[in-house]
């Protein structure tokens, strides 16, 4: 078992994924997953607590059910982030994190900082957005 020191963040000057660069980025993941999951738990015992379709005035009403509606869409998104994270713990434990799945070079730790479930290097990211771009503008 690999212990990440608490002062520690993974640098371009080490080994790159190496095994505590891995748990680093493991426990990131697994928290950020935590977090997520208190957050929907508690939009959940709200939405459930308000009641605000019991609200007597149309416009109230009108008002809570828009809210609500926002706060469901958000909760979707978070549920499709929490498979992402799945999926990125799924590449820690295959040996395959860190590693663009499209051209297998390394996607860089500031990248995985700035977005521990990222599974392309920055130019093939950018790549797949002009050729969406491009697929869009063609269907107009």
């Amino acid at each position: 078992m690999v212990t990440v020191p608490d002062s520690y963040k993974p640098t371009e000057k080490e080994a790159y994924m190496n095994p505590t660069m891995l748990e680093y980025f493991r426990l990131k993941l697994v928290s950020w997953k935590a977090e997520i999951i208190r957050d929907a738990d508690g939009t959940l015992q709200d939405l459930q607590s308000e009641g605000g379709m019991r609200e007597p005035d149309i416009t109230d009403r009108a008002s809570v059910e828009t809210e609500v509606a926002l706060e469901l869409r958000a909760r979707d998104r978070q549920r499709k982030l929490i498979s992402k994270i799945d999926e990125a713990l799924d590449r820690i434990r295959h040996g395959e994190y860190g590693y663009c799945e499209e051209s297998g070079d390394p996607i860089g730790v500031k990248r995985l900082e700035a977005r521990p479930v990222a599974t392309l290097t920055i130019e093939a990211q950018e790549r797949h957005e002009r050729i969406e771009r491009t697929r869009r503008d063609d269907r107009e």
